[in-house]
């Protein structure tokens, strides 16, 4: 061992030159001092045995480190980072310490003194402390079962999965493809013909030239140009080289055009610049990204299979607006269209989520039946089943547009009252609104974030987790979760164009708008809007009906949008006598001049349905349970013991009722 100056620690420092040394001389596992990893030959230790070890290049690291990754500003090494609590997060590795750093104060770039040194010996193309380090090659990493380094490890030099390519081994404490550590400091490219492009670190967001998408890691490496403010990733540097391009979902091959002006993508419709590639057989110019664009997926959006084109024909659509953000969209570029119904996305929007949508590998397999209609049995001029078997019903079902005659019946999927064309069970008390009956017996939608399908399901009692009501209507039922979403929620949260009630524009369903219903005025996330005017409409009043009963009046309630009466004096709710807002939606008879609150008419319950029978009430009792409503008595609950004053179900056999808010 020798000795040396003590690197500011109050005694004497010992150097261990080797290993063998190291081991005699430490009682247990130390870390060094100024990097905090596990200390290791060569290294000092504190000749008084007081535990302080530090390495040798940590200790000889230079207080100002002139970086080439960093040309503009010197690099100081600090004992703490300039932050209130101390603590960053390393640039190159992104892992937080509270060590000694690397510090740019001008750029706020910060680095460990591992990484600094490290990334300072890759640019000086000096690599003698990786000559040892074994090389470990994509297909011999993952087939040995490294699941782990498969999933979750990166490169810290272009933040791709260490595992995509010959990497050497993470034990050299530092992740890093071999490709990467032999990057060029300096290249000329075709895409920015002014100057030379540097290898650097990343310490701002950016959006890459060439694959225009945002980078927002803020960590590994960039080529960029600091006078003309351009960066790249350097996995988008290494792609654009290659002058072709084959995928499978064009069956031409694409060329590189490397031009520095801007173009229309003909596979998104976004602007791209400085390389473009192009098919020369097809005259069409796409972005690098937009080689690849899945020819089908399957969207939570939509129902249907979703096709990409790069052109269609205006005259097929009669609404050009995407299903997801309502603004146009042009047919003389790509985008993504339903071949069975008049929906169309752009492709932005469709592929913006990875866990909304999966690709079609095989566009010959047919897609699966899920159509709740079992048969149909009879059709009429327009195309419309007249007669059909349904998978919710046991008997045949029957098209028709007599309303009028039944004005006190609801429709048993949704439990909103008979309105347009319907169908109906001529053998029992049965209804079903077409656009019910035509629902799909699984679906996927866009809220609910399980990657598992919705199973359309009846006869149980639930809280919807859409609108939260308690509801025995028909749900849309997840198989992973078991989270329910009853009928009303799931057609008013299908997204795209709509004509509302008597509303003169069409109305449109923005996902991510916030703001005041016209109906209730309170303020939701997610809104039906109209474009030509300040309507704007939550899913729940979407799904108000338009007439109801309510004992307070011997005739139907119809839902009534404003309230044109000046005289303050009318404007209570007849129900609850309390004040109601005229500009707000309410419920009112016209003959005999009684007007309500929206949820006074409706109730607690409004999707519950009276009479209607549980026929497998799981892990509450062996028999059907009925929906009831006790007026007359009040029957202590089998579960809580309480009375049973509100909603109940009841087993008309024996001698058993429970509260519907009861859990079983």
């Amino acid at each position: 061992m020798e000795e040396s100056n003590n690197y500011g620690h109050q005694h004497p420092l010992l150097l261990i030159v080797n290993q063998d040394q190291l081991i005699h001389n430490q009682s247990d596992v130390t870390d060094c001092s100024r990097c905090g990893e596990k200390v290791s030959a060569p290294c000092f230790c504190c000749a008084e045995n007081c535990g302080f070890y530090l390495h040798k290049v940590c200790a000889e690291a230079p207080l100002e480190l002139n970086h080439p990754f960093h040309p503009h500003h010197p690099l100081l090494l600090m004992q703490n980072a300039p932050y209130s609590d101390g603590v960053y997060a390393c640039n190159f590795c992104d892992k937080k310490d509270d060590k000694f750093v690397y510090h740019c104060s001008c750029c706020e770039l910060d680095l460990h003194i591992k990484c600094a040194l490290f990334t300072f010996n890759v640019a000086e193309n000096n690599l003698k402390e990786l000559e040892h380090v074994a090389l470990q090659h994509p297909l011999i990493s993952t087939e040995n079962g490294d699941e782990k380094l498969k999933d979750a490890a990166k490169c810290f030099g272009c933040w791709e999965p260490l595992a995509k390519y010959t990497h050497f081994s993470p034990d050299c404490g530092s992740n890093l493809h071999e490709k990467c550590a032999k990057l060029p400091f300096k290249l000329n490219h075709g895409c920015h013909r002014n100057h030379p492009l540097v290898l650097q670190f990343s310490i701002q967001q950016f959006s890459c030239k060439i694959c225009e998408e945002p980078d927002e890691n803020f960590t590994g490496f960039v080529y960029g140009c600091s006078p003309c403010k351009f960066a790249v990733h350097i996995e988008c540097v290494s792609a654009s080289l290659d002058l072709g391009v084959e995928d499978k979902n064009h069956e031409h091959h694409f060329t590189l055009f490397p031009r520095g002006s801007s173009f229309i993508c003909d596979a998104c419709g976004e602007e791209g610049s400085y390389a473009s590639y192009i098919c020369c057989t097809c005259n069409t110019m796409v972005h690098k990204k937009c080689t690849s664009v899945p020819r089908i997926i399957k969207s939570k959006w939509h129902d249907h299979r979703l096709f990409h084109k790069y052109f269609l024909r205006i005259e097929d659509f009669r609404v050009l607006n995407c299903i997801m953000c309502n603004d146009e969209v042009s047919t003389d570029h790509g985008n993504y269209y339903c071949s069975k119904c008049d929906v169309i996305f752009h492709v932005k929007c469709a592929l913006k989520d990875k866990d909304s949508y999966e690709i079609v590998e095989n566009e010959d397999e047919e897609s699966a039946d899920v159509s709740s209609i079992t048969k149909v049995l009879g059709w009429n001029d327009a195309g419309e089943a007249t007669v059909l078997e349904h998978i919710m019903h046991i008997h045949h079902l029957t098209l028709s547009d007599r309303v009028s005659e039944y004005v006190n019946k609801c429709c048993d999927g949704c439990l909103l009252p008979i309105s347009n064309s319907f169908y109906y069970c001529t053998q029992c008390d049965f209804f079903l609104h077409k656009v019910c009956v035509e629902l799909p017996k699984v679906k996927h939608v866009w809220y609910h974030h399980c990657q598992s399908q919705l199973v359309l399901t009846s006869n149980e009692v639930f809280w919807c987790e859409a609108c939260g009501f308690l509801s025995n209507a028909f749900s849309y039922k997840c198989e992973d979760c078991k989270v329910r979403i009853c009928l009303p929620c799931i057609i008013a949260l299908t997204p795209g164009s709509r004509k509302y009630r008597g509303h003169k524009h069409s109305i449109f369903f923005y996902h991510k708008n916030k703001g005041g219903c016209v109906a209730c005025g309170r303020d939701f996330n997610g809104l039906w809007c109209c474009k030509e005017c300040n309507f704007s409409l939550d899913h729940k009043c979407y799904s108000l009906p338009i007439t109801s009963h309510h004992k307070s009046d011997e005739h139907l309630l119809s839902l009534t949008y404003h309230d044109d009466n000046s005289y303050s004096e009318s404007h209570f709710c007849d129900i609850c006598e309390e004040r109601r807002d005229p500009n707000f939606w309410f419920y009112h008879c016209a003959i005999c001049d009684t007007s309500a609150h929206v949820n006074c008419v409706l109730g607690k319950y409004r999707y519950l349905k009276l009479g209607s029978i549980i026929e497998e009430p799981k892990g509450m009792h062996e028999h059907p349970l009925t929906v009831v409503k006790k007026i007359y008595y009040y029957p202590n609950c089998s579960n809580c013991g309480k009375p049973c004053l509100d909603l109940a179900l009841e087993c008309t056999g024996c001698n058993f009722i429970v509260h519907v808010r009861c859990p079983p």
